[in-house]
């Protein structure tokens, strides 16, 4: 059934003061996202992530600076050239560490440059192949997308400062112009999700949800349709309406927005998600937790080995760095 326009306004008010998508103004765009990955899968100098990334200078340049200002990133002096200055994840860096797995997870089973990624995940505490599951920190049990349920409480702190709206851009095709690591989807593609999620299926529903103009809505639609990332039916009860509807690889996308969201209320604004999940089976609020699937404890970046042709390019293990002085000028 459509939503009533109390339910839509409540649905508007959460995304607009959620910490998904204050997080994703920040980190959201696919060339930041690369760049993450890139960081910890031991990439540090300018040019490598310029080589491996194809991105344009100062598109990286831009990137980098943006991520060393939010705390993610440190700059050290370069050993054999210590003029020029390498980049390393910070702690507060590191705590992305889950949802880059979870980017990894989609990415081999979605993504179009799956090669570009290492091939396998070795968790060093118990020396076994491992693929990421998404568990309850509570419980401690697997999680999907139909064991959770949402409560929605507009976060007054965030509503302060609502989210930039404007122009979405469009969907990137897999054939170009994409990164070489990194989601496929934008801050847009995955907010679309989020509110399909939320039981938004019509246009006109996430339209008013969005705040996305007419036009760009439609175009955004038409891509995620053409990229496997949404179902468009006929609406029975209305033949003159579609109905927009999650697929595999879409709905596999909710552990990312998971533990992404998660990370922006813990460690970056440090405010209560206004888009707040319960494990049915426990009861608790749901807090995410990136395990192994052999072992099912929890992984970090320091316990996990990366093998295949793409991390053989590449052979140092992300750590923190300590603060150096200066700032590079690529």
């Amino acid at each position: 059934m459509p939503l009533t326009p109390e339910e839509l306004d409540l649905r508007r008010d959460a995304l607009a003061t959620s910490t998904l998508d204050h997080g994703l103004q920040l980190l959201g765009d696919r060339w930041t996202m690369a760049v993450v990955l890139g960081a910890f899968l031991g990439v540090r100098r300018f040019d490598e992530w310029q080589s491996r990334l194809g991105i344009p200078r100062h598109t990286l340049a831009q990137r980098l600076r943006a991520l060393t200002a939010l705390g993610l990133l440190r700059q050290r002096p370069y050993q054999q050239r210590p003029l020029r200055h390498a980049y390393h994840l910070t702690s507060k860096g590191l705590t992305l560490y889950p949802h880059v797995l979870m980017m990894w997870s989609w990415e081999r089973r979605w993504g179009a440059r799956a090669s570009d990624l290492p091939e396998r995940l070795v968790h060093i505490g118990c020396g076994q192949p491992f693929v990421p599951w998404l568990a309850c920190e509570a419980c401690g049990d697997k999680v999907g997308i139909g064991d959770l349920s949402f409560t929605l409480e507009p976060v007054d702190a965030l509503r302060e400062h609502p989210p930039a709206r404007g122009r979405a851009p469009r969907l990137a095709q897999a054939e170009g112009g994409e990164p070489g690591l990194g989601l496929r989807v934008d801050r847009w593609a995955l907010l679309i999700i989020s509110a399909v999620l939320l039981g938004c299926h019509h246009f006109d529903e996430l339209s008013h949800v969005l705040g996305i103009g007419s036009s760009v809505l439609t175009r955004r639609l038409a891509d995620m349709v053409d990229t496997g990332l949404l179902l468009s039916q006929a609406d029975l009860a209305d033949g003159r309406r579609r109905i927009y509807r999650l697929t595999p690889a879409s709905r596999d996308l909710f552990g990312y927005i998971l533990c992404f969201s998660g990370w922006a209320s813990r460690h970056h604004f440090i405010a209560p998600s206004s888009i707040r999940p319960t494990h049915r089976a426990c009861g608790h609020a749901f807090v995410p937790q990136v395990v192994c699937s052999h072992c099912q404890q929890p992984l970090l970046a320091r316990e996990v080995r990366a093998e295949g042709p793409a991390a053989d390019r590449v052979t140092r293990r992300p750590r923190p760095a300590t603060p150096p002085p200066g700032a590079e000028t690529p």
